[in-house]
């Protein structure tokens, strides 16, 4: 191996935490103040359990996953549910990354940004515009 060539390593869980916990801090405020309860976690990948449910054959297909239920439908009488949750699973981000080319910053905020809408109940339309506002800040 040539002496300029360095071996890598792929990003570590805590680095796809790290993205993304950046792209929530990049959220207009107005968005961030109700992400507090928010859990965030990183796995490698998800489960037979989930894919079953989400009739996805692959682990590969799947980089990331809201559970919970939209703000605009949670109700002050609710109590003893598990958090919301998202999920992101590291080797489908890794594997898109691969194959998109895109950079790891861009393909993390992107889920992020998606999971994040999912949690606010956005459209997909509503989704690109906040990530559009996210990189721009």
């Amino acid at each position: 191996m040539p002496a300029s060539v360095q071996p890598r390593t792929a990003p570590d869980a805590e680095a796809i935490r790290a993205i993304a916990l950046k792209t929530l801090q990049g959220l207009p405020a107005e968005f961030r103040a109700h992400l507090g309860d928010v859990v965030l976690i990183v796995e490698e990948l998800a489960d037979d359990e989930t894919l079953d449910a989400l009739g996805i054959e692959h682990p590969l297909d799947l980089t990331g996953l809201y559970h919970g239920r939209p703000v605009g439908e949670k109700s002050s009488m609710e109590s003893g549910s598990l958090p919301d949750r998202i999920h992101l699973y590291r080797r489908a981000i890794l594997e898109e990354w691969i194959e998109t080319g895109v950079s790891l910053d861009e393909l993390v905020a992107h889920v992020m940004i998606h999971e994040v809408g999912h949690h606010f109940g956005l459209s997909d339309d509503d989704m690109h515009a906040l990530e559009d506002m996210v990189g721009e800040a």
